[in-house]
C-alpha cells in the first residue's frame, strides 16, 4: 500500500477524491434533507386544503356531517370528530374506524373537550340548542362576538378557525402501517358545534420519490469519483512532466559528471519553471566552483613544482659536489615552499566557510604595530596617516593583519619612491588605504588580479613576483569579514588597494 502511494500522483488523486466525496456526501445530506423537507411541507399543505374545504362546507357548519362529501382514496383520509372525542364523520376506508388521533381536540363549549362527561356528549344537540337561545336573547352588542373566537380557542359561531395543527403520523390501516401527513382545522356549526377535521396525505410518493433521489445519488457518485481520480491522475502528470524531465536530466548530469549540461526549463512562469531556474543556477555555480577547484589544484602543483624541482636539483648536486651547495638558495626555496604551503591551508580554510571570529579591533593600532614591525625589512618606509578616533572592526586579528600584510608586499614590490598608509572613517564603515606611486595597474586588469596565481606580466620572475595569491587571499579574508578590497588609483599616479569593512557598534 505504501508503493502503491509513493507517487505525488497518487496522493494527489487520492486527496482528491476523497475531499470531493466528502463535499459530495455533505451535498448530498443536505439535498435530500432539504428535498424532505419540502416534500412533507407540501403534503401538509394538501392536507391543510382538503381539511379547510371540509371545515368549511356547509353541510359541517350546519352540522350535516352524514352528508360530506369526502375524499375516497386511500392517500387521502379524513375523519370529522366532535368535541368529546366522537367520529362524527369519516371517509370509506374509515368507517368503523375509531379517532385516527387525538392531538388537537376540538374543545366542548364552554369548557375543553377533557372535562365533560359521556352523559353531555350524548345531549350535545340539546346543549347547543339551550345555548343558541340563550344567546339569542342577549343585546346587539353581543351579537357581534360571533365573529370572534371563543375564550376556550374553538372558533365562532358558523366559522372556521385560522389556526391549523400538523403533524406527521404514522396509521394503520387494515393490515399495514403508512406514513401521512396530518393537518387539523376546527370549525363551529351554526349551533354551536365545535368540530375537529383531521385530513391526511400520503407520504408514500414523497418517500418514493427520497429513495429514488438517494439511489441515484449513491448510484452516480462511484462514476463522478472514478472521474475526479482519473482526471487528478490525468492534470498532475501533466503538471509534474516538467519536474520528471529536470530530474532525468540531473541524473544523467550525475552519472556524467558533465556540470556544463543545463536541465530544460519551461516556457511557464510557475514554481516549476522557477525551479528549474534555480537548478540551473546551481549548477552554474557548481560548475564554476569546480573549475576554479580544478585550476587552483592545477596552479598550487606548478607553483610547488618549481621550489621542489629547485631543492632536488641542490641536493642531488650537493650529494655529489658537497663544495658547490648554495645554503643561500636553498633556504630561500625552503621559505618559499613554507609561505606558499601557508597560502594554500588559509585558502582552503576560507573556501570551507571559516568564518572570522567576533573579536573587536582597533584598526588603527593594528596598522600602527604592523608598520612599526615591517620597519627593518621594508625597501621604502611607508607614511602612515590615521584618525585620532578609535576605529573599531569585528574579526579576526591575525587574518587582517595577513590582509595588510599582503597589501604592503604587494606595494613594496611596485612602489617607485613612496607607500601611503591611510586609516579613516566613513560612514559606518572603516576605509584602510595602501597606496604606492608606481606603474599602477591597467583598468583591464584590475579585477585579474585579485584572482588565484595570477601574475601580471612584468611581476613573472620568482624573486619579484611572488606566487600570485596575496591579494587573492587578502579579497576573499576581506569579503569573510563582511566588506570589500577594491583597486583604484593612486594620487601619486599607481595602484590604491582600499579595505572597506564594517564599522563595530
Amino acid at each position: 500500500m505504501s508503493r502503491l502511494f509513493a507517487s505525488v500522483r497518487a496522493r494527489a488523486a487520492l486527496a482528491a477524491t476523497l475531499v470531493v466525496s466528502v463535499a459530495l456526501v455533505a451535498a448530498g445530506i443536505a439535498v435530500v434533507t432539504v428535498l424532505r423537507h419540502n416534500l412533507v411541507d407540501r403534503a401538509g399543505l394538501e392536507s391543510e386544503v382538503t381539511a379547510r374545504t371540509v371545515a368549511g362546507s356547509q353541510a359541517a357548519l350546519h352540522g350535516n356531517f352524514g352528508s360530506l362529501n369526502l375524499p375516497e382514496d386511500d392517500g387521502h383520509p379524513v375523519q370529522v370528530v366532535g368535541s368529546p372525542g366522537k367520529v362524527l364523520a369519516a371517509g370509506d376506508d374509515l368507517h368503523g374506524h375509531g379517532p385516527l388521533t387525538d392531538y388537537a381536540p376540538a374543545p366542548a363549549p364552554g369548557g375543553p373537550a377533557p372535562s365533560r362527561s359521556s352523559d353531555e356528549s350524548d345531549d350535545d344537540h340539546h346543549h347547543d340548542d339551550h345555548t343558541q337561545d340563550n344567546k339569542d336573547s342577549k343585546d346587539n352588542s353581543n351579537d357581534n362576538k360571533d365573529d370572534d373566537n371563543d375564550g376556550d380557542g374553538s372558533p365562532a359561531r358558523g366559522k372556521v378557525g385560522t389556526d391549523v395543527d400538523h403533524k406527521t403520523l404514522t396509521l394503520k390501516l387494515g393490515d399495514d402501517f403508512h406514513d401521512y401527513a396530518f393537518a387539523a382545522v376546527r370549525g363551529t356549526t351554526y349551533d354551536d358545534r365545535t368540530y375537529t377535521v383531521y385530513a391526511g396525505t400520503s407520504l408514500e410518493d414523497s418517500q418514493a420519490t427520497l429513495g429514488q433521489v438517494i439511489q441515484a445519488m449513491l448510484i452516480g457518485l462511484p462514476f463522478l469519483l472514478a472521474v475526479v481520480a482519473a482526471v487528478t491522475w490525468l492534470v498532475t502528470h501533466r503538471a509534474l512532466r516538467p519536474v520528471e524531465g529536470i530530474r532525468a536530466e540531473m541524473a544523467e548530469i550525475t552519472g556524467s559528471g558533465d556540470l556544463a549540461r543545463r536541465v530544460p526549463e519551461p516556457a511557464s512562469r510557475d514554481e516549476i519553471a522557477r525551479l528549474a531556474r534555480t537548478t540551473n543556477a546551481t549548477l552554474a555555480a557548481l560548475e564554476q566552483s569546480v573549475e576554479r577547484q580544478h585550476r587552483f589544484v592545477a596552479d598550487a602543483s606548478h607553483e610547488l613544482r618549481s621550489p621542489i624541482a629547485s631543492l632536488r636539483t641542490q641536493l642531488e648536486v650537493a650529494e655529489q659536489h658537497p663544495e658547490l651547495l648554495d645554503t643561500a638558495d636553498l633556504h630561500q626555496d625552503v621559505v618559499r615552499l613554507q609561505h606558499l604551503a601557508a597560502d594554500l591551508l588559509l585558502l582552503a580554510r576560507l573556501d570551507a566557510g571559516e568564518r572570522a571570529t567576533g573579536t573587536l579591533i582597533d584598526l588603527a593600532a593594528l596598522v600602527r604595530e604592523d608598520v612599526a614591525r615591517r620597519a627593518t625589512i621594508d625597501r621604502i618606509a611607508p607614511a602612515v596617516a590615521l584618525d585620532d578616533t578609535t576605529l573599531e572592526v569585528k574579526g579576526s586579528r591575525t587574518q587582517l593583519s595577513r590582509v595588510l600584510c599582503n597589501l604592503l608586499d604587494n606595494a613594496q614590490r611596485h612602489a617607485a619612491t613612496s607607500v601611503t598608509v591611510t586609516v579613516r572613517a566613513v560612514g559606518s564603515t572603516v576605509v584602510l588605504s595602501v597606496a604606492d606611486d608606481g606603474h599602477g595597474v591597467a583598468p583591464a586588469d584590475r579585477e585579474r588580479v585579485f584572482e588565484r596565481f595570477v601574475r601580471l606580466d612584468e611581476a613573472r620572475t620568482r624573486d619579484e613576483g611572488g606566487a600570485g595569491l596575496g591579494l587573492a587571499i587578502a579579497r576573499d579574508v576581506v569579503q569573510h569579514h563582511g566588506g570589500a578590497l577594491t583597486l583604484t588609483d593612486a594620487p601619486d599616479g599607481g595602484a590604491d588597494f582600499q579595505v572597506r569593512l564594517p564599522l563595530a557598534h
